[in-house]
């Protein structure tokens, strides 16, 4: 005679079953990062960054701002596990990349987007004594 596992056992497998599910759901991760990538090009499009003037440095600046201030909130009310943050990262690198945005300014702003994100999405821990 087979035995057969508690009821409670299916119902955890279940629940084990859709926790994978949601750790590879990215569905709101690549809303956000199309979301903030078109905000850049919305405020600093290329072609505007080859002028080297006071305007385009302080537009840039403020975008910068705008764009991480966004990501900084998303990071902190969001459980980002380490497939989301990558995922983030490559859908707002490839982004800016169709948007004909320079290789160096692809990666510089995308390993500040995903510095950022690492930072400000692991909750806080007590010090050790």
């Amino acid at each position: 005679m087979t035995q057969h596992p508690s009821p409670g056992w299916h119902r955890f497998e279940i629940l084990s079953m859709m926790a994978i599910f949601r750790w590879f759901d990215t569905e709101e991760i690549d809303e956000f990062a199309r979301s903030i990538a078109a905000e850049l090009v919305k405020r600093a499009p290329p072609a505007g960054l080859e002028a080297r003037d006071e305007k385009t440095s302080k537009r840039l600046k403020n975008t910068h701002h705008a764009v991480f201030s966004r990501a900084e909130q998303f990071a902190r009310t969001h459980k980002l596990n380490l497939y989301k943050k990558a995922r983030l990262g490559n859908q707002f690198r490839w982004a800016l990349k169709e948007a004909g945005y320079p290789k160096a300014f692809v990666e510089t702003w995308t390993y500040e987007l995903i510095t950022l994100v690492a930072l400000k999405s692991t909750a806080p821990r007590e010090p050790r004594r």
